[in-house]
C-alpha cells in the first residue's frame, strides 16, 4: 500500500484493488492552504479546524464519499476500518478523539488524529495489531514529542510516522527524534509497505509534505 502526507494530520492512503481513503482533511485555519483530494473514504478524529474540513475532499467514484465520524467498524471495499473512542481518565477539557485503525489486506495503519493524552493499555489494545502508526507530535492541543515516544513503546509498531510538524515547528520534530534516539531518519517522498516489507525494529520515517 501506499501513504502519502498532505500536513498536519492529513494521509491519503490506497492500496490496489481497494479504496482510497482520506485522514483528517483540514481547514485554512490549521494554517495551510486547504487539500483538494479524491477518496472513497473520509475518517475525521476530531472536531476541530485541523481535523474536518470534509468538503476538501471529492469522491473518487461517481462522487459519492463515505463520512466516518466516530467510533465502530466500517467495512468498505475491502478494507476494514475501527474507530476507538479516545476519553482521557481525567476530568477536565473535552480531549475527545477517535483513533482510526485500518485494514487494508492484513495490513495495519492506525491513525492517531488529534489524540492529545497517553491513552489507557486498555484503549491501546482496542487498536489490536499496529504495523504503521501515524502520530502527532506537535504538542499544540496534540501528543508532545515525550508523550508520542512512550505511545510508540506502548504500540511497538513496525513503522513510525510522525504527523502534526511544519516548518515553523521543527523543534517538535528534533525533540521528537531526540526521544526516539534518532540523529539521521529516513525521508520519503510516500510510504510504500506491504507485510513482506515491514522492519523487525521499530523504524521512524519522515514523509515529505506533499502541496
Amino acid at each position: 500500500m501506499e501513504i502519502t502526507w498532505y500536513g498536519q494530520s492529513c494521509f491519503r492512503m490506497t492500496e490496489r484493488a481497494t479504496l482510497a481513503v482520506v485522514t483528517d482533511p483540514y481547514s485554512a485555519g490549521a494554517g495551510l492552504e486547504p487539500p483538494k483530494l479524491k477518496a472513497d473514504v473520509v475518517t475525521i478524529s476530531r472536531d476541530h479546524p485541523r481535523h474536518n474540513n470534509i468538503n476538501a475532499v471529492i469522491g473518487a467514484q461517481r462522487g459519492d464519499v463515505r463520512k466516518i465520524t466516530g467510533p465502530g467498524e466500517y467495512e468498505m471495499g475491502g478494507v476494514f476500518i475501527t474507530g476507538v473512542a479516545m476519553r482521557p481518565e481525567k476530568k477536565g477539557a473535552d480531549q475527545r478523539c477517535t483513533v482510526y485503525a485500518f485494514n487494508f489486506d492484513g495490513l495495519s495503519v492506525a491513525h492517531l488524529g488529534g489524540l492529545s493524552f497517553v491513552p489507557t493499555q486498555s484503549q491501546i489494545d482496542a487498536l489490536e495489531t499496529v504495523d504503521v502508526l501515524l502520530v502527532p507530535i506537535s504538542g499544540d492541543e496534540e501528543l508532545n514529542p515525550a508523550q508520542a515516544a512512550e505511545v510508540i513503546s506502548m504500540i511497538e509498531p513496525s513503522i513510525v510516522v510522525p504527523m502534526g510538524y511544519g516548518p515553523k515547528s521543527k523543534d517538535s520534530l528534533n525533540k521528537f527524534l531526540k526521544e526516539m534516539g534518532l540523529t539521521n531518519p529516513q525521508t520519503q517522498d510516500a510510504l510504500k509497505v506491504t507485510r513482506s516489507s515491514l522492519p523487525e525494529d521499530t523504524q521512524v520515517i519522515l514523509l515529505e509534505m506533499k502541496h
